[in-house]
């Protein structure tokens, strides 16, 4: 007598009930008894259960009997075929288009979509480049739109990401986070600001923190110590001013800074006290007093002349008379790579140390901009672009990205460590230790009022270093701009 499994008498009552693969089900069934009897007639005992296995191996088979083909084209395929189907689905090819910008010029994109083929052959993952400039507008505008098809896209700035996610075009990830079990402490709180409305639509893949950059020859010149990575800000300015020389035509700047606003107002909430969009900005006096008596005193340039010529902070370090700069890690493989053929030779013997940090603060905490990727609710391959941007962001992602002297978001002794390899980088501890950095706070956070806080900022930030206003009169407009933006 026949024996059946349970599989067999469900497709027995499909036939009973006048299904519509009675035909289909008939030749299966047929086919399986005859596997058993055959295992009899050779004195086999090997148990009836065995012979839906050996049928599935069947079907892996290019030369697969007939019958089991046909029945796998069938809708109402048998479980068992149907998770062969799903093994398969996963190696179909797929392509994955991924929305960025400076597709030629930025240098990890290719090894990171080469390091993701590497074991995902069936993935070819599509560059599209929207440029710079406007990319976050043009990405929003496009991703309004009812034929955007990118299943991957970079987000470039907070403001960007409030944008898109208060359009609804991005997928929410906490759910997928949990349910892969990701641990977001690796990303050293940033992931907590960057939330919108208490839900995470990113994961950061690219982390640049900021560092204090000097040229130990200057030092060394003017017979100074060399910056170290615990020095509160006052130690700073004492060291800035005493490796200054005003002599005309022979003048050596103790520091440097660009015309952005972070540069000077973000000083102030590395305590971990403020944040940029609260409202109140009277944390940013000491600060901004420190550096307009810098440039009193010829310390640091002139920020009207820096407007009007347009220096590039880099060009500005290039030349060998700046002592320190205080800027992001992003301007570590420019340095290196300048340094190399020869633009930056006056400052080739360069170092790198902490953020200096406020009275009884602990050192390392410094400011960061982050690049992330998100997925578009209209993306064609949600499943494969959450598994890149898995990928991007997690450990693999990091070693590649530090690989090619970017700081990743994931932070480690051992990616920093690989950073630290890279031919160029300073030899000396302190510049390597400076990569650790213990909290990172985000130049913008998220707000639903980031873009117009920050044209507020922007403005009063330029009225008080041109001195059109005074520092409590710039610090009063930020005050009541920012309350009234946010009182809206």
């Amino acid at each position: 007598m026949l024996n059946l499994t349970k599989k067999q008498f469900a497709q027995v009552a499909d036939i009973r009930s006048g299904g519509k693969n009675e035909k289909k089900l008939i030749t299966t069934l047929l086919a399986t008894s005859m596997v058993v009897a055959s295992l009899a007639g050779c004195g086999g005992s090997a148990p009836a259960q065995e012979a839906p296995a050996a049928a599935e191996e069947t079907k892996t088979e290019e030369a697969a009997p007939a019958a089991a083909e046909e029945t796998k084209t069938e809708e109402a395929a048998p479980a068992a075929a149907e998770e062969t189907a799903s093994e398969a689905s996963s190696d179909e090819p797929v392509t994955l288009k991924w929305a960025l910008w400076d597709k030629d010029s930025v240098v990890y994109y290719q090894p990171l979509i080469d390091g993701y083929a590497a074991n995902h052959p069936n993935v070819t993952i599509e560059m599209v480049d929207l440029g710079s400039t406007d990319y976050q507008t043009v990405l929003g505008t496009q991703l309004s739109g009812s034929d955007a098809n990118f299943d991957v896209v970079t987000i470039k700035d907070v403001p960007g990401l409030v944008t898109l996610a208060n359009k609804g075009v991005l997928e929410p990830l906490d759910d997928l986070i949990a349910q892969d079990g990701i641990d977001l402490s690796v990303y050293s709180g940033i992931t907590d600001q960057v939330k919108v409305s208490d839900t995470l639509y990113e994961l950061p893949f690219r982390r640049d923190i900021w560092v204090l950059f000097y040229n130990k020859d200057v030092f060394d010149k003017a017979g100074v110590d060399y910056p170290t990575n615990d020095m509160t800000w006052d130690d700073y300015d004492k060291l800035a001013r005493a490796v200054t020389d005003t002599t005309p035509g022979a003048e050596v700047y103790g520091a440097h800074y660009h015309t952005w606003r972070s540069t000077i107002q973000l000083l102030g909430i590395l305590d971990g006290k403020n944040t940029i969009v609260d409202g109140n900005y009277d944390f940013t006096k000491p600060y901004y007093d420190m550096v307009l008596n810098q440039q009193k005193d010829g310390v640091c340039m002139d920020y009207a002349t820096l407007k009007t010529q347009g220096l590039h902070y880099s060009a500005a370090f290039y030349q060998g008379n700046v002592g320190m700069l205080n800027m992001g890690s992003w301007f570590i493989p420019t340095l290196i790579e300048k340094v190399k053929d020869g633009e930056a030779a006056a400052a080739a013997n360069w170092g790198i140390v902490k953020y200096p940090h406020a009275d009884g603060v602990e050192p390392g905490s410094t400011l960061a901009t982050i690049t992330a990727l998100a997925i578009p609710t209209s993306a064609p391959n949600k499943d494969a672009a959450w598994d890149f941007v898995k990928f991007v962001s997690g450990a693999e992602g990091a070693e590649i990205m530090a690989g090619t002297g970017n700081t990743p978001a994931m932070s480690n002794d051992a990616i920093n460590a690989k950073i630290a390899e890279m031919d160029g980088f300073p030899t000396d501890a302190n510049s390597k230790e400076a990569l650790n950095a213990s909290h990172a706070y985000l130049e913008m956070p998220a707000n639903e009022k980031s873009s117009e806080i920050e044209t507020v900022l922007n403005e009063q930030h330029d009225n008080i270093m041109n001195e059109i206003s005074t520092i409590d009169e710039g610090v009063e407009a930020m005050n009541e701009g920012v309350s009234a933006i946010l009182g809206q």
